[in-house]
């Protein structure tokens, strides 16, 4: 579909950045984003070194954090950042006026439900031609950080400790959080504008000052030889990743635009190039798309690193790693030798949140109704349910070729080698052909995709499942880790 003129300084917020877009180039939404994630970039260093926990009360960072998150919204969506607000406050009677038992079941309808009804919205306002940084991603976050927080207060107050898994038992909230807290957790400046979604025990221990000491006391200093517990900096995590976001930005207005997606379902590039040549193709396009990805997930890391958030402890080597709120792993990412592998370092806060509200707590079907939620979330578009239900077939035929293939290979090194470039070269293949259909986002191209592509992945999938065995898994809900041992002695008593 052809833009109008003008519409690359087309945005539903500010316009004070209008002649920096115009000069540029680049769309003013896509500049208003970098802009306030830039600024808050600088806000988080001020925000840990001016507002830190031996220098402001907790009570003085929650509102700062929050009344710049709003700042941040309203600048960059205009009057379209109401949403937001609406979708936080409703949920916050919910939370105080609901019954712990159906806290968690309330507040994911509502949230959900809200999220679904601007999705669909989006449809009807912008037609496909969607804005590339509208109010829908900030909505989303909130959504998860909303249904997140329900689920784990659910946990702490309504649950029994036994009943609990190992992990829901630490994340579990023992007490409602006051409007400051809830605020602040779900609008803060450093997540408002692309996330991520983290746990809420972890940001109330982040802004009361425990949350690098918690991580440092579960290492032994004193046989390390230090006589006190060290005090880490995040400048050089920060620095680090401002270097990747350099490069993903370098690589996003070099390499994105000259390969576009819609490219490998022209008619002429169809008639003339070989099934083979497409296939490289895809896999070309596919990397192109990858760098805006990077660029706002790993400037997102940064902003709540600078702040002094996202301590996630240290490593084998005495590395201080700060990798808590990390959403890719861009090596594991291009290396992945399997479906399984690519979707864990893809999105991971994300995939996180899926686990825990979702995955964990699912009586059946766990796998598909975690793809499901999967793309009611991300929208209403029909290439995401292309993307999702085609993800979930190829998830159990990956899952059904491993069980059953791999142990075949690793007697040898030369075997195992060859395992891996032949699983690199068809998980790769895969997520292309998988994802092709989120970014064409209609039926139409991606049917035609599809045609171009014979259906090779569905039908290979398809066979591979009715061929090897299914090995079923033990699923979490079913098997608390308390209960568990609890079973196990009982069984020794008999």
């Amino acid at each position: 579909m052809a833009e109008p003129p003008g519409a690359p300084h087309r945005t539903t917020g500010s316009t004070l950045l209008h002649p920096l877009s115009g000069l540029l180039g680049i769309p003013l939404d896509q500049i208003n984003f970098v802009a306030c994630q830039l600024f808050a970039l600088l806000a988080a260093f001020w925000f840990r070194i001016y507002l830190g926990p031996s220098h402001a009360s907790s009570a003085v960072r929650h509102a700062f954090a929050t009344l710049f998150g709003i700042y941040f919204a309203v600048f960059c969506f205009g009057w379209y950042s109401i949403h937001l607000f609406v979708l936080v406050m409703m949920n916050y009677g919910i939370m105080n006026m609901a019954s712990i038992p159906n806290i968690h079941r309330y507040s994911f309808v509502v949230a959900m439900g809200y999220l679904t009804l601007c999705h669909i919205s989006r449809i009807y306002i912008f037609h496909y031609g969607i804005l590339t940084t509208d109010f829908s991603g900030p909505l989303m976050i909130i959504t998860q950080k909303i249904t997140t927080l329900a689920c784990q207060l659910h946990d702490g107050i309504g649950r029994q400790a036994e009943e609990l898994t190992a992990e829901q038992n630490r994340l579990a909230v023992k007490t409602r959080p006051s409007l400051l807290e809830y605020l602040s957790y779900l609008l803060n400046f450093m997540s408002i504008i692309a996330g991520p979604c983290s746990n809420y025990k972890d940001y109330i221990a982040f802004i009361e000052g425990r949350h690098v000491h918690m991580k440092l006391l579960e290492v032994n200093w004193k046989q390390k030889g230090y006589d006190r517990l060290p005090d880490p900096s995040p400048t050089g995590a920060v620095m680090y990743k401002l270097c990747i976001t350099l490069v993903s930005l370098i690589l996003f207005l070099t390499l994105t635009k000259n390969f576009p997606m819609a490219y490998i379902i022209d008619n002429e590039f169809l008639d003339k190039t070989p099934f083979l040549s497409r296939l490289g193709y895809l896999y070309v396009v596919t990397q192109a798309a990858k760098p805006k990805y990077y660029f706002a997930w790993t400037l997102a890391d940064a902003v709540n690193n600078a702040a002094g958030y996202g301590f996630s402890g240290v490593d084998e080597t005495g590395t201080f790693r700060w990798d808590l709120l990390s959403n890719l792993n861009i090596w594991n990412i291009e290396t992945a030798t399997s479906f399984k592998m690519y979707i864990e370092n893809w999105n991971i806060q994300t995939a996180a949140w899926l686990k825990r509200v979702c995955y964990d707590r699912a009586p059946w079907y766990p796998t598909a109704l975690t793809f499901i939620l999967s793309a009611l979330w991300h929208g209403i578009y029909p290439g995401y349910y292309f993307t999702f239900l085609t993800g979930i077939l190829i998830t159990l035929a990956a899952r059904a070729i491993r069980n059953n293939c791999r142990h075949y290979f690793l007697s040898s090194v030369p075997l195992k080698i060859a395992y891996d470039v032949v699983t690199w070269v068809v998980t790769q293949l895969a997520v292309c052909y998988t994802v092709a259909p989120f970014v064409m986002l209609a039926v139409e191209p991606t049917i035609k995709f599809y045609k171009s592509m014979y259906f090779h992945m569905h039908i290979l999938s398809i066979l591979v499942l009715l061929v090897l065995p299914i090995r079923p898994q033990a699923h979490s809900i079913r098997k608390p880790q308390n209960q568990a041992m609890l079973n196990s002695v009982k069984s020794k008593d008999k």
